[in-house]
């Protein structure tokens, strides 16, 4: 739910802006956002105790130079009872950002690291396929196989042993 409100609110940031000032104002919500990783201030920006009117100043106080639009907006989600959903309206925003420059950022996640120059040729192909730029970073952890996870695109491909094995299962034993 707080994911949909969060788009809403992305689309009404981007609407009638040039990239340039969308992109300034995804810098400020970044710094913003930065903050949200401390326990302390989310306690104080959850707390009921606190006075909205505060935990806007304080947001605000966050980042320099901010326009009237960006303090507006803050003021806005203040007055909602939103001011949590910040963190996610600045990786939404990063997101819309990438589809309007056309340049995606995926993971591969393995269960070993892989070469550099196969990883560079994983980008190129699907960097060919869907006429994007593409950087994929990657995740090495427990995974037993490959998985290629683009998040703005909505792709992900993946290749598992496990599934790969139930699966010649499921086909012997439909012949026999």
């Amino acid at each position: 739910m707080k994911d949909l409100v969060a788009k809403r609110y992305v689309k009404a940031l981007i609407e009638g802006r040039d990239l340039k000032a969308i992109t300034d104002i995804s810098d400020k919500l970044n710094e913003i956002s930065s903050a949200f990783n401390s326990d302390k201030f989310k306690s104080i920006i959850t707390s009921p105790e606190v006075n909205e009117n505060d935990k806007i100043s304080l947001i605000i106080s966050l980042v320099n130079g901010a326009d009237n639009s960006l303090n507006n907006f803050i003021k806005l989600l203040g007055e909602k009872r939103r001011l949590e959903l910040l963190p996610l309206i600045s990786s939404d925003l990063k997101i819309e950002i990438a589809k309007m420059n056309n340049s995606y950022i995926g993971i591969v996640y393995t269960n070993e690291e892989l070469p550099s120059n196969y990883i560079s040729s994983i980008e190129e192909q699907f960097s060919k396929k869907f006429n994007v730029k593409l950087s994929l970073s990657q995740n090495v952890g427990d995974y037993d196989g490959i998985k290629v996870d683009i998040d703005g695109l909505g792709v992900e491909i993946s290749f598992s042993k496990d599934r790969l094995k139930s699966q010649l299962i499921d086909h012997i034993l439909k012949a026999v």
